[in-house]
């Protein structure tokens, strides 16, 4: 008897498979994917290949995919402006609570004070859901502005000459994404230099102040730029691109200060 219910286990298990095979963490639906491809590590990344940055996301729940990607396209737009931390938060979660301005105005006031910038406000909220979609509107508006936080940090490197040297990292599905910035003296000028090391081939691209530079991975998949810069405030963007993985560039400022 025991035998018998073990092999009708086994079958009723087989075809639960085929009929409902298992996905990847970044799949919502099946994928066909080549039987062969040169370089795996570049092929099977997805379309969209920074969701794995929600990792290092410190939140008390998971953001579902396509909110965690609305968030970084929206602080990867408003990187580089000039408007206050403030604003930029209300801005990129803005369209994702229509009609509610205010309230993720004020959210957003206590997301920046220091005693809310930890999760374990969050945390403490009454009746706080695992799912996302079963947060009330207030606790998912004050998740995104938390992540939103989070995300421009990390998208924003500030350098000056009295902090010469910052390092910053960045998750993708193909591997860490490791940058890392330089200021150097050059007597009436700076020099602004920035080496990579990446997970696939790629491109570093540093635009500002009326200059671009662009440089290409090498063995190891390691790249360096430099760029003279004057003795002045001025924001830098650099766009980090793989062109052999179908994967959105990653944009982050550099500002320089003197």
């Amino acid at each position: 008897m025991q035998e018998r219910f073990q092999v009708v286990l086994k079958r009723r298990l087989q075809l639960e498979i085929q009929n409902r095979p298992p996905l990847f963490p970044w799949e919502s639906q099946l994928v066909e994917y080549p039987e062969f491809v040169e370089d795996p590590g570049i092929a099977l990344i997805p379309a969209w290949g920074w969701l794995a940055q929600q990792s290092q996301l410190s939140l008390p729940i998971p953001l579902p995919d396509k909110v965690f990607q609305h968030l970084v396209d929206r602080c990867q737009s408003l990187v580089t402006s000039c408007i206050p931390l403030g604003p930029k938060l209300i801005q990129v979660v803005a369209d994702m609570f229509p009609d509610e301005e205010q309230l993720i105005s004020d959210l957003a006031g206590l997301v920046l004070r220091r005693s809310y910038r930890s999760v374990s406000t969050l945390e403490t909220l009454p009746s706080i859901d695992k799912d996302y979609s079963k947060l009330q509107p207030r606790q998912q508006m004050a998740l995104s502005l938390i992540a939103a936080k989070q995300l421009l940090e990390s998208l924003t490197l500030s350098i000056s000459l009295s902090n010469p040297v910052l390092e910053q990292q960045w998750q993708s599905y193909g591997g860490t994404l490791s940058i890392q910035a330089q200021l150097l003296s050059m007597g009436a000028t700076m020099k602004l230099c920035v080496y990579g090391e990446l997970p696939t081939p790629a491109t570093f691209t540093i635009q500002g102040n009326g200059t671009s530079v662009t440089a290409f991975s090498r063995e190891g998949h390691k790249a360096s730029l430099e760029l003279n810069c004057p003795r002045a405030n001025q924001t830098y963007v650099l766009a980090v691109e793989f062109p052999q993985a179908e994967t959105q560039p990653l944009l982050l400022a550099i500002n320089v200060t003197i």
